[in-house]
């Protein structure tokens, strides 16, 4: 028997508007809010790394279970409305039909390529899981602490390679993160008051003005100057070791990483997004329920 598994137009028949509609749906919120194109883009991502894509960072806690959503990695996520958003208009059109789980995969897409990113093929046809666990969120998801050892490890066990991880962190070229997620680099590298050395001293400096020791409110931009348009800089900032996390540093002590890296900083050779488009197609098709497995939710955050 065929394996059933996803394909670019798989509503053809039974919803052909489909990716009309997201796209409206998607365009209606970053033509005011272009900020929250990052947080889609994550929401993506953060759901395909725990039990594969199928909807569960969307579901809400319930009095008996406490969801992804509420994991610490997760309570930063936003842009859950535009999800919502596009279910209900497809809801109106074809009922019963779009899994959210799809709607998010399209959303991250538009997302991207609205704010002068690459676009993709969006193979379609997942359905949406029915359990959600805090624990395995906090568990699965990369961190921004991670080395590359561990990134590999991470990446390696849903089917990513080496080439996926780095092109994949390029993601971080657009967004916004909180101070706690790397004043460890400015503060307290290994505990002892100390500063990353792997991280550039004059940066570190600037980064200090902004996050003082112990704030957990302050955000900065990821990719200074350009954290709202989807390009290349991210990589021009980690081969200048100014990438905010650990986990970016990282990607300069591979030799594989390290030199796709470098491949990019020439604006007419860089492959990015052409390599981004794919490894999101990949990451796309993690652990993914299809056939009669799943369900197809009425409301994102609920099971039917």
């Amino acid at each position: 028997m065929a394996k059933i598994s996803v394909e670019v137009g798989f509503y053809k028949k039974t919803c052909p508007n489909v990716e009309a509609i997201v796209k409206e749906t998607t365009k209606h919120y970053i033509s005011t809010a272009p900020t929250l194109a990052a947080p889609l883009l994550r929401m993506h991502f953060h759901d395909c790394f725990v039990r594969g894509c199928d909807g569960s960072v969307l579901l809400n806690s319930t009095k008996g279970n406490k969801a992804e959503k509420d994991a610490i990695p997760n309570q930063s996520l936003r842009g859950f409305q535009v999800i919502d958003a596009a279910k209900s208009a497809l809801e109106k059109e074809c009922p019963g039909i779009v899994s959210c789980s799809d709607i998010l995969a399209l959303a991250a897409r538009d997302a991207v390529s609205l704010i002068n990113g690459p676009t993709w093929s969006v193979p379609l046809g997942r359905r949406d899981g029915r359990v959600s666990i805090l624990s395995e969120a906090s568990k699965n998801l990369p961190t921004p602490f991670d080395n590359f050892t561990t990134l590999k490890t991470t990446f390696g066990a849903l089917g990513l390679n080496v080439k996926d991880l780095v092109v994949l962190s390029g993601g971080h070229t657009i967004g916004m993160s909180h101070c706690f997620s790397f004043s460890s680099r400015l503060y307290n590298f290994t505990g002892k008051g100390d500063m990353d050395p792997n991280m550039d001293q004059n940066y570190i400096n600037r980064l200090k003005i902004k996050c003082k020791p112990g704030d957990v409110t302050t955000i900065v931009e990821m990719d200074p100057g350009s954290f709202k348009s989807f390009d290349t800089d991210y990589y021009s900032m980690v081969s200048k070791r100014r990438g905010l996390f650990a986990s970016d540093a990282a990607l300069l002590t591979d030799t594989q990483t390290k030199h796709y890296v470098l491949s990019q900083l020439n604006p007419h050779g860089s492959t990015f997004f052409k390599d981004f488009g794919e490894s999101m197609v990949k990451m796309g098709q993690i652990g993914i329920l299809t056939g009669r497995a799943g369900e197809i939710r009425k409301h994102c955050g609920f099971r039917n």
